[in-house]
């Protein structure tokens, strides 16, 4: 066989491995395109960054003489904070999230949505890394894949909540879930969890039917492991006590979030992932 057949058939085989969920996620991740500048800010390194007007706690080593000499003020250049740092993903695999409505699970728009925030990150020269995997936060297309895979493969597990484990210090975490455990259990995860990481955002993905409720009629309702059921004559009579109850939930999974310092961002699985990825590239970045 020729080298240019060898070629071709090497290419074939890596993207027939490639999983269709890492396929998706990169495409997802190109059509955001933040691209590294979204997480630039000013510290120790050596790219510039910008000028800005002198202070007075600032030294005087810091002066651009050369801009200055340009207006009436003196300015300081900046350079770009280039320390990369380690994110951490857990998707939460629980029965509940299993559940679907429209065209895809709760499941499967949250590992989507890590993916290609993954591949944001490791574009930008973050280390990223899934909890409790066995594997350290790396930046390569490797350790994308590696992800990729381990997501694609993930099983529904019992196991809601981030298990105690140790990350990196100093380390951001971004844990998507359906947030549907007891408050009390989701405040004790944030409040170990934090002991670790730096920063921290949930992400709440939500079905539209649990959010709507648009039953009607005789309603047979299960719960997400088969095991408990209730039949509701008429669902229409419920239907205001329950979206008030789910929406109170949310909100205070929401509040117990910015009052221990992290990030809740909401999202809808019949709405665009696009819109979720950039609202929350944005806010890891401080844009």
């Amino acid at each position: 066989m020729s080298r240019n057949g060898n070629l071709q058939y090497d290419a074939e085989a890596l993207g027939a491995s490639l999983p269709p969920l890492l396929v998706d996620a990169e495409r997802l991740a190109a059509a955001v395109s933040l691209g590294v500048h979204g997480r630039c800010k000013a510290g120790m390194g050596e790219s510039f960054w910008q000028f800005r007007r002198y202070r007075p706690e600032d030294s005087s080593t810091a002066i651009d003489w050369r801009q200055s000499a340009k207006s009436q003020h003196l300015f300081v250049r900046e350079r770009e904070w280039e320390a990369a740092q380690s994110v951490w993903f857990w998707c939460d695999s629980s029965p509940g999230m299993q559940f679907k409505s429209g065209k895809v699970t709760k499941a499967e728009r949250a590992k989507l949505l890590a993916l290609a925030l993954a591949s944001l990150l490791v574009r930008g020269g973050e280390r990223v890394a899934l909890f409790g995997d066995a594997h350290a936060p790396a930046s390569s297309r490797a350790a994308l894949r590696r992800i990729g895979h381990t997501l694609l493969d993930l099983a529904p597990s019992d196991v809601a909540l981030p298990p105690d484990a140790a990350i990196t210090k100093n380390a951001q975490f971004v844990w998507f879930g359906d947030f549907l455990s007891p408050l009390d259990d989701i405040e004790i995860t944030l409040r170990r969890l934090s002991r670790f990481a730096v920063a921290g955002q949930l992400v709440h993905i939500i079905d539209p039917a649990e959010e709507d409720f648009p039953f009607t009629g005789r309603t047979r309702f299960e719960d997400a492991r088969g095991t408990l059921s209730e039949t509701v004559g008429r669902a229409e009579t419920v239907a205001g006590a329950y979206r008030t109850r789910f929406r109170a939930h949310a909100e205070a999974v929401g509040l117990l979030a910015r009052r221990l310092g992290w990030t809740h961002i909401t999202h809808r699985t019949d709405r665009s992932p696009q819109t979720a990825l950039v609202a929350l590239y944005a806010d890891m970045s401080g844009a």
